[in-house]
């Protein structure tokens, strides 16, 4: 660690949330603080305004302000950060700290989750990912953003419950009590809803997770039918690392916390709790070697 270096910055940021937690060399931390969207893919400059805006935050709680940044190693654990242009991308932004390291929200998670060890995950939330470390080798699937990728998350499921909603609307498919709840939520306008799907983020999607897991333990056939197939969906990914070599796998994400009931038990045994969260990692990103491409 450099000598001027007193603090350690780690940044967990997706499609929905900045996350920052602000800890000294020792590791103790000194304060947290949330913001918006970090997913580079949605901009370098949008993305670093959200870690900015959270490492002030966190800065202000700790008793620290804009004259501590020279003193900061900050690592990053964001969302489209494997896209190899939109990484230097950001990484050419000018900063304040003394040392700013990037590497992908799966890899933090992965660090955090198993304490720096090596391992897998599956991360669903917003989006999802999966990664296995094994020493310098890290095999990932999925994690190709929204719409094209990302099963399992709360964002492709937001996206098929609109398809089903208007196929509802249609009278092809039965109107529950979740496809009212998406209607009323867009005022029972059709119109309204195409609009918003024109601009819609992964976020806006992955909005109506919670709902969904609400009124599928009300047993509402369309919750349920969207759940299995999400289950299903991690299933895949899950079955992928396994192939690759993974015996244990942690799942991590709003999604993935509650995903575990409707998983199968041959997959539910191969499932582990996670030691430590993504801004675990992303503070061990913060005191290693751990850009993901090449300055």
């Amino acid at each position: 660690m450099t000598e001027h270096i007193r603090y350690l910055v780690g940044i967990d940021g997706g499609g929905t949330s900045c996350r920052a937690r602000l800890c000294d060399t020792q590791g103790k931390v000194l304060a947290e603080a949330k913001t918006g969207s970090a997913n580079i893919l949605l901009g370098a400059d949008v993305a670093m305004k959200s870690i900015l805006d959270a490492i002030a935050t966190a800065a202000s709680l700790a008793g620290l302000s804009e004259r501590n940044y020279g003193e900061m190693s900050v690592g990053l654990a964001l969302a489209g950060a494997e896209q190899r242009t939109a990484w230097y991308d950001f990484m050419a932004q000018p900063h304040p700290f003394a040392r700013l390291t990037l590497n992908t929200d799966g890899y933090g998670a992965c660090l955090g989750a198993w304490k720096g060890r090596d391992g897998a995950i599956f991360i669903a939330g917003t989006g999802s990912v999966g990664l296995l470390r094994q020493g310098k080798q890290i095999s990932v699937v999925g994690g190709r953003e929204f719409p094209i990728s990302d099963q399992g998350s709360g964002a492709v499921m937001g996206l098929r419950l609109i398809q089903q909603v208007l196929l509802s609307v249609d009278g092809i498919m039965p109107q529950t009590e979740l496809a009212r709840l998406v209607l009323a939520h867009f005022d029972h306008d059709v119109d309204a809803i195409v609009e918003w799907s024109k601009t819609a983020l992964p976020c806006d999607y992955g909005q109506f997770s919670p709902e969904i897991f609400r009124l599928a333990e009300a047993n509402d056939s369309l919750a349920v039918a969207l759940l299995q197939q999400t289950a299903a969906d991690i299933e895949m990914w899950l079955n992928a690392l396994i192939a690759r070599g993974a015996d244990q796998i942690c799942l991590m994400g709003g999604i993935a916390e509650r995903i575990a009931p409707w998983l199968t038990p041959a997959i539910q045994r191969r499932l582990a709790p996670p030691q430590g969260d993504a801004m675990d990692g992303a503070i061990l990103i913060a005191q290693g070697d751990h850009n993901l491409y090449p300055r």
